[in-house]
């Protein structure tokens, strides 16, 4: 196989060249680049490199198959753009496989994300009324995004209940300050409905030690028709906000 040096005139030719074809795909079909730069440049990247290896833009996400062009094409690998990704993948996900081919809601979403994601893994305390519902979309949370949330919360900016699903010798060691209720899951069944039953249109959040026992409780409330139950995965030991015992 022909070794490719990165640094070398002919690659960085071919790169500039793969960056013209990557725009002139975009035009073609509406798309627009994924946000994340580095995925654009990794992948750009895998692409010139097929092509000055096999003369062709296979998609650099997945392995070649085949020793010369004949077994190349009767192997059926992608080439750039490929047809999931333009027949199924884009359409369904908003992305191709390699991610960088988006559409532009999709794009404008992750970056949504993305934004959200920094402040909240910074600690900052300017989450908007926006990011906030945004975030609270989310179906696993990590302990930041939830102290955020909290934030959030007692602002006035999102509404939700708190919901910690572990035994009360469990909660009095230790529990989440905003903890709304107490629904240990030995006695989901006899209590879900009795305490949280007519709170099925209300976003819900769930907690336990590890994620686990809250993360299958958030499947049976989703099950007995509550309708936006997220969970905190994992638990209350990735949770760096205050903790009350008692």
């Amino acid at each position: 196989m022909k070794q490719i040096d990165m640094n070398s005139d002919e690659f960085q030719t071919e790169l500039r060249k793969t960056w013209t074809f990557i725009e002139k795909v975009n035009n073609q079909f509406g798309f627009v680049q994924n946000p994340n730069t580095e995925v654009n440049e990794g992948v750009a990247m895998g692409l010139a490199r097929n092509k000055l290896i096999y003369g062709t833009r296979f998609c650099p996400c997945f392995m070649v198959q085949g020793v010369d062009k004949q077994e190349q094409k009767e192997a059926d690998n992608r080439i750039c753009p490929c047809k999931p990704a333009l027949e199924k993948e884009i359409p369904e996900t908003g992305l191709c496989h390699c991610g960088i081919f988006c559409t532009p809601e999709y794009a404008s979403a992750q970056a949504q994300h993305d934004e959200i994601e920094e402040i909240v893994h910074q600690h900052s305390k300017g989450l908007t009324k926006e990011q906030a519902k945004k975030l609270l979309q989310i179906q696993q949370l990590d302990g930041d995004e939830l102290e955020s949330l909290i934030e959030a919360r007692n602002l006035g900016m999102i509404d939700f209940l708190l919901v910690d699903t572990r035994e009360l010798m469990e909660y009095k060691m230790g529990h989440i300050v905003g903890t709304d209720l107490l629904l240990p899951t030995s006695l989901f069944y006899l209590k879900v409905e009795e305490e949280l039953g007519s709170k099925k249109d209300e976003t819900i959040i769930l907690y336990c030690h590890t994620g686990s026992r809250s993360f299958q409780v958030q499947h049976a409330m989703k099950a007995s028709g509550f309708n936006h139950v997220k969970n905190l995965r994992p638990g209350i030991i990735s949770y760096r906000g205050k903790i009350k015992k008692g």
